[in-house]
């Protein structure tokens, strides 16, 4: 087997979860694609060096943090995507609302906020995991979080714990 082969699985199995958490950060499928495409070409460009150096998974999430956080500093990415909301399904008790209730908050944070938020509630990562990822210290993500789910139970009201935990 190839590199290029090897690349082309991981890419497989990789993607999808990489485009869901793109999606949690922008709120937006088509960027989160355009995100998750970016993520992997860079990837690859590396991808000798990170297989034998690093653990892949953890370099893209990385890399995915990073285009996401370059995007929120140009002036173009202040757009606003605005989409009609579907109907909650029937028989999903509410789930669907509750979904878009928190990403509808989650884009009321600062980028790097909600990386932290996505990364350690969403993705449950650890504290040092997050702080390695985002290249910060271990205080600037229990600080960051802190705020960011004070920020969060304030928009949400008291039973917001409960939307951190809705995952697929």
């Amino acid at each position: 087997m190839t590199s290029d082969d090897d690349f082309a699985e991981f890419a497989r199995a990789c993607a999808p979860r990489l485009r869901q958490t793109a999606y949690l950060l922008c709120r937006d499928w088509h960027l989160a694609q355009d995100f998750t495409q970016t993520t992997l070409a860079k990837v690859f460009m590396q991808w000798r060096r990170i297989v034998r150096n690093e653990y892949p998974e953890a370099y893209s999430r990385k890399v995915l943090l990073r285009v996401f956080l370059d995007h929120q500093r140009r002036r173009s990415s202040r757009e606003v995507v605005v989409d009609a909301v579907p109907e909650a399904g029937a028989g999903d008790g509410g789930r669907a609302e509750l979904r878009l209730t928190l990403i509808e908050a989650l884009g009321r944070i600062p980028p790097r906020d909600r990386a932290i938020v996505v990364l350690r509630y969403w993705e449950d990562q650890s504290i040092e995991t997050v702080a390695n990822t985002l290249g910060v210290s271990v205080a600037t993500v229990k600080t960051q979080s802190s705020r960011s789910l004070t920020r969060l139970r304030g928009m949400l009201g008291e039973d917001s714990l409960a939307l951190l935990a809705l995952r697929d």
